[in-house]
């Protein structure tokens, strides 16, 4: 019962909608069921499956609200649910910034569910897990992996007619390679909706390729350096800027897209004129929800995953497609209903996902363009420094190295870098294809002038 069809989901929700007083209800049901398989040292440690189903229910009187969440379904516990609900409304303080629920809405129908995806058994992920081990053991290296794939819903409706309902399966897979010695490491990382994009195999071979070749690492000085970041190392800096533009933090100035006296940076040119930055749910390499079905404020919660089903009362925003970015110009910051309602200007809702447009390289490409650089295979625990210019901290990690005269020459201590993705992007040097990451389209981007401020011992 983890998974409910549109229909059924319909029938639950208007069935509870039924045992109402309130002056308004909204109703969302959230179920998910996969598995997982884990694996260190080159055996398997952990595997297992889970199923979930859930409802909430947020009652509302006046500027009132209270949200009780259920698991059970027959009708003397829904209604119970419901009564408590009311309870838990009229006990609340009044929300100085409650708007009113949405009426019916229309949804695109996007193409986030792939029936290979969720028929993933327990020896389909054994295979995937088996097939990135024998790789490892055939090189002499060690392995720790995890795998996991879910097929999910969410449900929403409302007293006022709304309805919505998406279905949709996703697989993750990562893995790190390190060196019997412990001094190279390397680390690939895909997510996907449809498994058949999955091969663990080559993917691990990546990773092994770069444990062995960074075992040998060779210290450098800090300082600015022109860098190769690929897709997993680029994506974590502008995940976290995109996360920022949320127009009520821009117009109280407490964000990157705020002016000093006032005002916002909207419509200005914030980036190099090659950054164009948009989202669209009906893209078929990473399609998104159709809607909004969290009630909280957007940000990075809903940036790049959505929100989930239960716990607050639904938003019912459509997805639809946005440009954020257009050739280094802001051309639109996310709004909560009640900011952009007290603004007179359109509930733009955070992303569910970015796409960067790149170019046509390959990472190769790139490489062969460095006279002298450094390659970066992906971020680790990054940290703000200065939220208002979006000034990052963090360090290099599994496979750091020197590239000369177009060629890769020997691999580099890992550094620390205080960087932020808006000078980042407005010294771009060159971008290659797009590829899904943290189910995003990112490209591997070549920048100059990057500032690395200290050695780690990091490998």
């Amino acid at each position: 019962m983890a998974i409910l069809s549109k229909e059924e989901s319909k029938k639950l929700i208007d069935k509870v909608l039924a045992f109402s007083k309130a002056d308004e209800m909204s109703v969302s049901i959230s179920g998910d069921k996969g598995g997982n398989i884990r694996y260190a040292r080159n055996s398997v440690s952990t595997s297992g499956q889970s199923a979930n189903l859930s409802l909430a229910v947020t009652s509302i009187f006046g500027k009132r609200s209270g949200t009780t969440t259920i698991n059970v379904f027959d009708d003397q516990s829904l209604e119970k649910t419901v009564r408590r609900s009311e309870e838990v409304a009229r006990l609340a303080p009044e929300n100085p910034e409650y708007v009113p629920l949405l009426g019916p809405q229309n949804y695109l129908e996007t193409q986030t569910y792939n029936e290979a995806t969720a028929s993933i058994d327990p020896a389909y992920r054994a295979k995937l897990a088996l097939d990135s081990i024998a790789i490892c053991k055939k090189n002499s290296v060690n392995s720790a992996g995890f795998l996991e794939n879910s097929t999910g819903f969410t449900a929403i409706g409302n007293s006022k007619g709304l309805f919505g309902h998406n279905q949709s399966t996703s697989i993750d897979f990562s893995v790190t390679v390190r060196t019997n010695d412990g001094k190279g490491s390397g680390y690939v990382v895909r997510d996907y909706n449809d498994v058949s994009k999955l091969n663990s195999g080559p993917l691990t071979q990546v990773a092994v390729q770069k444990a062995i070749a960074s075992a040998k690492a060779q210290a450098l000085e800090p300082g600015k350096y022109t860098v190769i970041l690929e897709p997993t190392a680029a994506q974590e800096l502008i995940r976290n800027m995109m996360s920022n533009m949320d127009a009520r933090s821009a117009e109280e100035g407490r964000s990157f897209l705020g002016k000093k006296g006032g005002g916002t940076r909207l419509g200005e040119k914030l980036f190099d004129e090659r950054i164009t930055i948009y989202s669209d749910p009906m893209n078929a390499e990473i399609p998104g929800t159709p809607f909004v079905s969290g009630g909280g404020r957007p940000g990075y919660g809903d940036l790049l995953g959505g929100g989930g089903g239960g716990g607050s009362s639904t938003d019912g925003r459509p997805q639809e497609k946005v440009m954020w970015i257009d050739k280094g110009v802001v051309k639109n910051m996310f709004y909560s209903r009640f900011w952009a309602e007290k603004k007179g200007v359109k509930a733009i809702p955070a992303p569910d996902g970015i796409i960067i447009e790149g170019g046509n390289e390959s990472m190769a490409d790139l490489i062969k363009s460095t006279r002298n650089g450094i390659l970066v295979t992906r971020f680790w625990y990054i940290r703000d420094v200065d939220r208002q210019t979006l000034l990052y901290t963090g360090l290099t990690r599994d496979g750091t190295f020197y590239i000369e005269n177009g060629q890769i020459k020997f691999p580099v201590k890992n550094f620390r870098f205080n960087e932020s993705p808006i000078v980042m992007l407005n010294n771009i040097e060159a971008m290659g294809k797009a590829v899904r990451t943290n189910g995003s389209l990112i490209p591997p981007m070549k920048i100059r002038d990057f500032t690395f401020s200290s050695l780690s011992d990091a490998v």
